[in-house]
């Protein structure tokens, strides 16, 4: 039995945040009913066609999850949504503020007649404050968190490769819910959760909030190297680059006696401790370069790994693809989808998680709405 068997969620739900935690859920067991549009369904499914013509977007967020289509603007669609929820354990949603409490559906509505429900509420800036009506995508978050300013050359601001502010955002939706349902074995009662993409990001970015504590400056920006431990990022060989960090003394101690063959380096006050090394790191750069650039990346990593120094492969995604190690841990699965099966990796932590089938828009709208007593609309 996996740990959320039991548990009925209902997600107004589209693009990545919410989808990307009610799949969690759905990992672990939860019954996840996909409320969509009528027609084309969550507009993330038109993203791109780049998994045998579906969305890569939302192949990765909505596996084992049942998609009903409801026209939440009619009579029938919100009676529906009321017969569901008044089944459910959780809802959640990243509608617009307020556009749940128009139609009678926020918490302090439903927890009149439905006291064991938990809500979530997902947005970009919250529920309430002067914000709460902007619009808010990933990479405006991004920029509005202060994570842009961080991230980049010392010339250029770069965004994360990744939607981070909104997988930010549905990790803190989804352990919140977990939570929740802890705490209402306990007490019987359920409660609002509410996540915002701002509040979440800001949560990750608090080292570099610290390190500017009380206005001193922020770290720079510094491409993919560290903005303030060194060595520690890609460094050029005679045939490529490896990536590899010093995190302490020792480990620069056996770095200069192993790799550079050059022992008195630890020593040096220019170079030690690290705050040293992070502020001389045009100087030190150029004393790695007259050994390193004369070393096969082979050569390095024998090198880094006798010293005991971690290093990487800078890979791109067909690296990742057939990443050695996830393959030796048997990562892998098979998903089934409309346009056939795909590869999919099991959550982190996770062997035996639920890797149903992808639903196709409103696969399931008849078979739901029996379950509750009604009929499609015509």
């Amino acid at each position: 039995m996996r740990p959320l068997e039991g548990i009925t969620v209902v997600s107004l739900e589209h693009a990545i945040a919410a989808p990307f935690a009610t799949r969690q859920l759905a990992d672990l067991g939860a019954r996840v009913i996909k409320v969509e549009r009528p027609g084309k369904g969550d507009f993330a499914r038109g993203y791109d066609e780049r998994v045998n013509g579906l969305a890569s977007h939302f192949v990765w967020t909505n596996r084992s999850k049942e998609s009903v289509a409801l026209d939440l603007k009619s009579e029938q669609g919100q009676e529906a949504l009321r017969r569901l929820v008044a089944r459910a354990d959780v809802l959640v949603q990243n509608l617009a503020p307020g556009a749940v409490g128009r139609m009678g559906f926020d918490y302090d509505t439903l927890a009149k007649e439905h006291p064991g429900l938990i809500c979530c509420d997902i947005s970009g800036f919250g529920q309430d404050g002067p914000d709460r009506d902007r619009k808010a995508y990933d990479l405006l978050i991004q920029a509005e968190s202060g994570f842009l300013s961080i991230t980049g050359t010392q010339d250029q601001v770069v965004k994360a490769g990744c939607s981070i502010a909104d997988i930010a955002a549905g990790m803190y939706a989804y352990t919140n819910i977990l939570a929740a349902i802890i705490e209402r074995g306990k007490t019987g009662k359920g409660r609002r959760i509410d996540v915002s993409m701002l509040e979440a990001m800001a949560e990750w970015m608090g080292f570099p909030l610290y390190y500017a504590y009380e206005g001193a400056s922020q770290p720079p920006r510094s491409g993919a190297f560290h903005a303030t431990i060194y060595p520690y990022g890609p460094f050029p060989t005679s045939d490529g680059e490896v990536m590899f960090g010093i995190q302490n003394e020792r480990e620069w101690a056996s770095f200069c006696q192993t790799v550079l063959n050059r022992p008195e380096l630890a020593e040096d006050p220019r170079f030690s401790p690290n705050s040293a090394r992070s502020a001389n790191r045009e100087e030190l750069a150029a004393i790695l370069a007259e050994t390193l650039d004369h070393m096969t990346s082979d050569d390095l990593v024998r090198a880094l790994d006798e010293a005991r120094i971690a290093n990487a492969k800078v890979n791109d995604m067909a690296g990742l693809w057939h990443h050695g190690q996830l393959q030796a841990r048997d990562r892998w699965r098979e998903v089934q989808t409309q346009a056939g099966v795909i590869a999919a990796l099991l959550p982190p932590g996770q062997n035996d998680a639920r890797m149903d089938p992808i639903p196709s828009p409103g696969e399931h709208t008849d078979a739901i709405l029996a379950e509750i007593g009604l009929k499609a609309e015509a």
